[in-house]
């Protein structure tokens, strides 16, 4: 591991998770990646960087070759020529430093920077902590908090009315009921 993957392996959990390896593809080394991404085709077109991350380890690859196949991308990496070789990157994480993003149109977001924010009602009822972000655009939803007092807020502009990523804030205005009815 040189002194790029040492970098990786240490912020590896402050990284944007951008992709999973699913598995292999062929018999010339590719495979194909599960994405957690709106953006496959840039974030693995060839000549990208990735650091591929499994049991502790991380490892950096250059991308050799993009192609996509029913929306998943099936990616060559350099270094990776045999089927064996792709084997081994089963079930991998493929991170990159937040510093790599694409940057996104205002009122458009990423999901890891919703994550972790405070949601409050306009009256200033405290709602919860964000946990998760599901689904994709046009039908989001928020999970505020966890297990049994777990809500569900759809991530539509008339009721997520301010969203302050900096503050780590979301404010919504519920329609009657929405509280109480994912508890």
């Amino acid at each position: 591991m040189g002194p790029a993957a040492d970098e990786a392996a240490r912020k590896w959990e402050e990284w944007v998770l951008v992709g999973r390896v699913a598995r292999t593809h062929g018999n010339r080394g590719e495979v194909i990646v599960d994405p957690h991404t709106d953006f496959p085709e840039r974030r693995f077109a060839p000549g990208a960087v990735l650091h591929v991350g499994r049991f502790g380890q991380v490892e950096l690859f250059r991308v050799r070759s993009l192609r996509i196949h029913r929306g998943r991308p099936i990616i060559g990496l350099a270094g990776v020529d045999t089927i064996d070789a792709a084997e081994r990157l089963a079930a991998s994480e493929i991170r990159i430093p937040p510093g790599d993003l694409t940057p996104l149109p205002d009122g458009i977001f990423y999901r890891h920077d919703l994550v972790g924010c405070a949601v409050e009602t306009v009256a200033g009822l405290q709602v919860g902590v964000v946990s998760a972000v599901e689904g994709g655009e046009g039908e989001g939803r928020l999970i505020v908090g966890k297990g049994r007092s777990e809500v569900l807020v759809p991530l539509a502009a008339p009721i997520c009315v301010t969203i302050d990523v900096p503050a780590r804030r979301i404010v919504i205005d519920p329609p009657a009921g929405l509280l109480d009815l994912n508890r």
